[in-house]
């Protein structure tokens, strides 16, 4: 289905659409009056010869610099070679498609100036599969994200680099087998394709798509070690987390009940302690929490995909230019650490309930590390030194980048976001999170193995299609396999489809 992009439509679903399922895009006509009309305005005060910033006029340190009317074109050429300076390897494609919609939507508002053909052509770049080489590091969030845009701009003057049907093409090459007219640079269009934090909202967007899901696996694999651990199940009855107030912990005890619905624990027919440890009892806290910090980041990050990033602001309607710092990331950077840290407090709570199902002082009758030959074999002892490793790793990136501004452009811009290396590191985060819930995902099956009685519907599902990649480890084999393929089965978030097309959604 098309994506028919109005200037305040986009919401996280739709980015990861077009980024990663190649959605197609169309502009809505009343945008492209929109953009016409403010482009309209800009022309006629460049006519009127009136001074605006990034138009006649040098960026950052250089605005004070008025350009004759003959650099004006040159100059936005030169200020994108200048601000291709990103270093290092290449951003994936779905990332920079992303960004490139995102851009696409800020024009569709009207205030950017930019000729129709600017915006167009990007759409016809998404459209057609060609996307510009951008190197991943090089932004500190603020103008925007200035080096990675200025890359996917190079295309619009025909240079740079772009994937094309697979192949790394020069820009023109790119361009013309695809069959997209060039077209050029002139006055502000540079500018108005790289003013605003496009790349790591885009960047964080599709990192909250994927984190939601992760969460909701998170909650299957609580409910099925809190199964395999005789849990007291009363913690996680929906009234007790109502009279508190937080939706995040309400959602999070609903879908740990229904996980365990149709089980002999969730039925009262197991004994069980009074109160179990808090990394038992508190899942619904700690990850509704976690619900909660991931929701804060998806509205912050919807408003800003639909909202004008950029500098300086064109108002046609009153006739007015302002300039200020709508390119400014932290509005993004400062809720996407809370998020990153968010996974990796999960993470550790997974980690603490696969210490319980791998200890015997504490794991309710289970063999020590999960294994029938335990002192011959070591069961899933290792397997816990690997959710460790991974986890020491998430709590150093959970650091917050947002706090690290490096002042740039001779302390002209002498506050940055660094929303970049939030986005760059939350990544990071999550691939290390799928690994320590694959592992607990795995112990868990290991354990309820071990047992002899009814589990939930949800809890049966799960372990089914675990055990579909992972086999019962009845004696000691290599465990780098299994750990390296439950990550990337929770990674296609497999398990989250069958529960839920077995039980019902989970929130």
């Amino acid at each position: 289905m098309v994506v028919v992009v109005t200037g305040d439509n986009l919401s996280i679903e739709i980015v990861v659409k077009v980024a990663r399922t190649n959605e197609p895009v169309e502009l809505h006509p009343d945008a492209i009056d929109r953009i016409n009309k403010c482009r309209a305005m800009l022309e006629s005060k460049i006519e009127a010869k009136q001074t605006i910033y990034g138009v006649n006029t040098g960026i950052g340190e250089f605005s004070e610099m008025v350009l004759t009317p003959e650099q004006v074109d040159e100059f936005q050429r030169y200020l994108i070679y200048n601000h291709s300076a990103g270093i290092g390897d290449p951003a994936p494609i779905e990332y920079v498609r992303g960004a490139m919609l995102g851009r696409i939507n800020v024009h569709s508002k009207g205030h950017s100036a930019c000729r129709i053909e600017i915006t167009q052509t990007l759409v016809e770049m998404l459209n057609k599969g060609v996307t510009p080489f951008v190197c991943q590091k090089g932004s500190v969030g603020a103008s925007g994200d200035l080096a990675p845009m200025s890359q996917i701009a190079l295309l619009l003057m025909g240079e740079g680099q772009a994937y094309y049907k697979g192949e790394l093409l020069e820009g023109t090459s790119a361009m013309n087998a695809a069959g997209i007219m060039i077209p050029g640079l002139k006055a502000r269009d540079g500018l108005a394709t790289i003013n605003g934090s496009n790349f790591m909202t885009a960047m964080s967007a599709i990192f909250l798509y994927d984190a939601e899901k992760w969460l909701k696996q998170a909650e299957i694999a609580a409910a099925m070690s809190l199964e395999a651990l005789k849990a007291n199940m009363g913690p996680y009855t929906t009234k007790l987390h109502e009279i508190r107030g937080f939706s995040g912990a309400i959602r999070s005890s609903k879908a740990i009940q229904v996980m365990v619905r149709g089980g002999d624990l969730m039925e009262g027919k197991i004994q069980h302690k009074v109160q179990d440890a808090y990394s038992m009892r508190s899942t619904p806290q700690v990850i509704g929490a976690a619900h909660d910090a991931l929701q804060y980041g998806r509205s912050q990050v919807e408003i800003e995909l639909n909202g004008v990033g950029d500098n300086p602001i064109f108002f046609p309607d009153e006739d007015l230019v302002l300039s200020g710092a709508n390119f400014q990331g932290t509005p993004v950077s400062l809720p996407m650490d809370m998020a990153g840290a968010a996974i990796t407090m999960i993470s550790v709570l997974s980690e603490r309930r696969l210490n319980r199902l791998n200890n015997p002082a504490l794991s309710v009758g289970l063999p020590p590390f999960l294994s029938k030959n335990a002192g011959l074999m070591s069961g899933l002892m290792l397997s816990q030194y690997t959710a460790d490793a991974l986890i020491v790793e998430q709590r150093i990136l959970s650091a917050p980048a947002s706090v690290h501004s490096i002042p740039a452009a001779a302390d002209q811009e002498d506050f940055v976001s660094m929303g970049m290396n939030t986005a760059i590191k939350n990544f990071q985060i999550l691939e290390n999170a799928c690994g320590v819930l694959g592992i607990e995902l795995m112990a868990a099956a290991q354990a309820l193995d071990l047992r002899d009685y009814e589990f939930g519907k949800g809890v049966n599902k799960a372990k089914e299609i675990i055990r579909k990649y992972v086999d019962f480890l009845e004696i000691d084999r290599p465990l780098y396999p299994d750990h390296t393929i439950m990550q990337e089965l929770v990674k296609s978030g497999e398990i989250l489809e069958e529960v839920e097309a077995e039980i019902g959604s989970l929130g």
